[in-house]
């Protein structure tokens, strides 16, 4: 492998594990990378799909007590029935769209004009949300109602959109639905697991006679290196947002798009 594509490579797993957990739009942040490196990754943007992956990895590492005691209390207690059918009334809207939509997603929406479009409108989106969202009533993600887990699904299907963001999508939405920040960030988390797998199983199916040894060895470093840089993100975002919320990231979404806009409009 050149060390020119080992070393971009490394940079978009860097990118992709620092952006998934945060409401920056990690797709929309490795379209724009692969824009300004000339990366030539595995055909059909897989690449950019399934590293992700592996910062849901990092996830299921970090929550690894949680989701074994779901799966094991599934049987027998209501409680962890409950937090599983609540994931499952989240991830259906995006499976449906997903299947129907997916060919008209990527050859049309993965654009660095439409990225910088929407991660300016997204920033000031979650700047408005963040003034007006109505007072929390939900305070944990073993509580929530199956109908707020569907309605927070449905915000999730924006997501598809690259440059929105996927985790921005589902927390400003939850927050609309009376689910306080902690909270929201956390079933966001949840959420990722079902909804990155599926998507990830399905590229990989949909290109798997394009795929070489050497796109795989590309994929499988950009998997470890985003695994490793998400168990930093993840460990410190709820924190952060708990302190400061969620204006400085509308406000460096902002400023991204505007100046990619700046830098495609100049080209």
């Amino acid at each position: 492998m050149p060390f020119s594509t080992l070393f971009d490579t490394i940079l978009l797993g860097l990118v992709e594990g620092l952006t998934e957990f945060l409401p920056v739009s990690s797709t929309g942040h490795l379209i724009l990378a692969d824009d300004l490196l000339g990366f030539k990754g595995p055909p059909g943007q897989v690449f950019e799909i399934v590293i992700q992956l592996g910062a849901i990895l990092a996830v299921c590492v970090l929550y690894i007590r949680k989701l074994f005691a779901v799966a094991i209390g599934a049987p027998v207690d209501p409680a962890a029935r409950r937090f599983i059918l609540n994931l499952l009334w989240a991830f259906l809207p995006a499976a449906v769209v997903g299947l129907l939509a997916h060919g008209f997603i990527k050859s049309v929406l993965f654009s660095p004009w439409v990225v910088s479009v929407t991660l300016i409108a997204g920033g000031l989106a979650i700047l408005v949300i963040e003034r007006v969202r109505p007072a929390p009533i939900h305070h944990d993600v073993d509580t929530l109602p199956a109908l707020t887990a569907f309605k927070i699904g449905c915000a999730q299907v924006v997501a598809m959109i690259p440059g929105v963001s996927r985790a921005g999508a589902t927390i400003m939405g939850a927050m609309l639905f009376k689910v306080d920040r902690r909270t929201a960030t956390e079933f966001s988390f949840f959420l990722a697991i079902p909804t990155m797998v599926a998507a990830t199983c399905y590229d990989l199916y949909k290109n798997r006679a394009l795929l070489s040894f050497d796109d795989l060895q590309v994929i499988a470093i950009g998997f470890v290196v985003a695994f490793l840089s998400a168990l930093v993100v993840v460990r410190a975002l709820i924190g952060f947002v708990g302190r400061h919320g969620f204006a400085p990231f509308a406000w460096y979404r902002i400023v991204v798009g505007a100046l990619m806009l700046g830098l495609l409009i100049a080209r």
